[in-house]
């Protein structure tokens, strides 16, 4: 730098500090805003749990507590076909989406034109699923040839899943040093040993993570489900008939609701603890 040059830096009028990015109310709003935003989430649900062991739910009142509604749950043994189906193809909707979400997700980076092949990845996303749904019905039924029921509602799930899992694969494969497959190489390791040895720990955390969230999307999934499912029916297309047509079935779907929840929330606590908790300490 020159002495003119050097002159003028130093004789130049110092900037006005930006007043309004440090206006202390900013971390104020942040807090409060955080605190409404996990009482929005979590509220409904404690109430939800707390409306299943109530005598009359429908009224929002909690008391008087009761547990006739469990009672009545389990003596009713309607919701169990429907909850096995959801169930198992929930798993295999998040098995199969982590696998092609991983395979998939490892070849993105490396093509010639990512954005454009993420860009019909994850277009799915923005298509309403009414639309979806009805597409997929006459794909199914008119192409494949498939029978409306257990495999064509996996298919919609599946398109609905993906791109979710794909996006949480992609966050990790896009910031991965590929200098370590190389290496891999260079020391004569095969094709299949660097990705079990080097890749699959490193996108570990992603795989399962892409695979929850595929069960969650397909055990949650409705709207694309009553196209699908012919006369099949899953949980939530259940507790969607019962709650239509029966007012005295909905105490149930509460107790049910609860019992799902009460299960899945802590199993997925531990599982995402595990991954992104204890891993990282190790």
């Amino acid at each position: 730098m020159s002495t003119l040059e050097a002159a003028t830096v130093f004789a130049s009028p110092p900037q006005e500090p930006d007043h309004w990015s440090y206006w202390r109310g900013w971390k104020i709003i942040a807090k409060w805003g955080g605190l409404l935003m996990i009482a929005t989430i979590y509220f409904p649900l404690g109430w939800l749990a707390l409306m299943s062991v109530s005598s009359n739910p429908l009224s929002g009142i909690p008391l008087p507590l009761s547990t006739e509604h469990y009672r009545d749950l389990f003596s009713d043994t309607r919701w169990l076909e429907p909850f096995g189906a959801s169930l198992l193809i929930a798993l295999i909707v998040g098995l199969v989406c982590a696998v092609v979400a991983t395979l998939v997700g490892r070849a993105i980076p490396q093509s010639r034109r990512p954005g454009s092949l993420l860009l019909l990845f994850v277009l799915p996303l923005f298509v309403p699923g009414m639309s979806m749904g009805a597409a997929l019905f006459i794909f199914t039924r008119s192409i494949l040839g498939i029978k409306l029921g257990f495999w064509s509602i996996f298919l919609g799930h599946f398109v609905w899943a993906f791109p979710f899992a794909l996006l949480i694969i992609l966050v990790l494969t896009t910031r991965f040093d590929h200098r370590l497959v190389e290496a891999g190489r260079d020391l004569g390791a095969s094709a299949w040993r660097i990705f079990w040895d080097i890749e699959f720990p490193l996108l570990m955390p992603a795989i399962v993570s892409a695979g929850l969230f595929g069960f969650l999307l397909s055990f949650n999934e409705v709207l694309r489900t009553i196209f699908l499912r012919g006369t099949a029916e899953t949980m939530p297309v259940w507790n969607w008939i019962m709650a239509a047509s029966q007012q005295s079935q909905v105490p149930i779907i509460f107790a049910l609701a609860t019992i799902v929840l009460l299960v899945t929330l802590p199993l997925l606590a531990g599982v995402f603890w595990l991954l992104f908790v204890r891993l990282d300490k190790s």
